[in-house]
């Protein structure tokens, strides 16, 4: 394997250290997955530099003038406080003319905004939950035929910002409750989905035209309290007392009925395309009581930390950290972006 020059780009406040000595653990979760990427890089043999940037594009130019990396990792999940935004970079970099190791910029737009991956994939007749749309900055204007349970959130943030138990609602009130928080809190419109009861299962997928999946991974709770529902909240995800009181834990979904995880895998291929993703992605689905199969969002460019569902169910899949990263960087490369097409 030839070593190459990686340049790992990632927001400037997460720029991590070159070793988690002397560091509190509270601390490194921060930038945890900057650190995993880059470290799973150098012990592949690779030279890397890192590189933190917030507001300005000048710096990713100077860095692919001055380094002239063979390829870019792109880890930025924001830029200039956007979440949309981050396709930008991508797109920025296709200008630069430089690989680039994750999802090219169409995926991370339409796979980002859930409504509109929403309307695709029930256009490809991929089950989907329905759902409505409440623009922010307008008078909260309810469906006469609105169903419920309904599940509140973003249009467009990811690792499940603004997501709580109160994002589940039953009633009209309770919905309007939940929309103007999420104008309010996050200043963007909200989706109310259908929310289906059952279990939250998600599946990494790896490629750009021939895909991989690695095993379905589930998250279970095993001490939710009464009344409150098995949801991937933002506490769920990253409050490590709250997993603890709660026995949050993810891993191999178990008891899967005949055949249901080659229905997922084939699911989740179908979205993948169908959003026209490339590079790596996690799918997330809710399995609902009566054994059917929801997709309820993509997530291009997901969490890579070495202890983060998609590296685990990688190496459930035989695949090692550095061999995952490996994989990652080889799809980079192989991508060919209008740019190459043209040559």
């Amino acid at each position: 394997m030839k070593p190459l020059r990686v340049l790992v780009l990632t927001h400037e406040d997460l720029v991590p250290p070159d070793t988690l000595e002397g560091r509190e653990a509270k601390e490194v979760e921060l930038w945890r997955k900057e650190y995993d990427v880059a470290a799973g890089l150098r012990e592949l043999g690779h030279e890397v530099q890192i590189l933190g940037v917030a507001h300005d594009l000048t710096p990713i130019r100077q860095h692919v003038e001055g380094f002239r990396p063979d390829l870019v990792f792109h880890l930025l999940m924001e830029f200039q406080d956007v979440a949309v935004y981050q396709a930008h970079v991508a797109s920025y970099l296709e200008l630069l003319r430089v690989a680039y190791a994750g999802c090219n910029p169409r995926g991370l737009l339409l796979a980002r905004d859930k409504a509109l991956s929403k309307k695709i994939l029930r256009y490809h007749r991929i089950p989907a939950p329905d759902f409505a749309v409440f623009p922010v900055g307008r008078a909260i204007r309810v469906p006469r035929r609105l169903g419920y349970p309904r599940i509140v959130k973003s249009i467009d943030e990811e690792a499940s910002l603004g997501i709580a138990q109160a994002s589940v609602v039953h009633d009209e009130e309770r919905l309007r409750e939940r929309v103007a928080f999420v104008h309010r809190r996050l200043a963007c419109d909200a989706i109310a989905e259908q929310y289906i009861l059952g279990r939250e299962l998600t599946i990494g997928v790896l490629g750009n035209e021939r895909l991989e999946t690695f095993p379905v991974w589930e998250m279970v709770f095993e001490k939710l309290p009464e009344g409150s529902e098995p949801i991937a909240t933002a506490r769920a995800k990253w409050n490590l007392a709250y997993q603890r009181r709660v026995g949050v834990q993810t891993g191999p979904a178990l008891e899967l009925q005949a055949g249901l995880a080659e229905q997922i895998a084939h699911l989740a291929k179908r979205t993948y395309r169908a959003l026209g993703l490339t590079g790596y992605a996690r799918i997330d689905l809710r399995l609902a009581e009566d054994g059917r199969a929801y997709v309820i969002e993509a997530n291009p460019n997901p969490d890579l930390r070495r202890d983060e569902d998609f590296a685990m169910s990688a190496a459930a899949a035989g695949l090692d950290y550095p061999s995952l990263l490996q994989r990652i960087l080889n799809l980079g490369l192989r991508h060919r972006p209008p740019w190459k097409a043209a040559d």
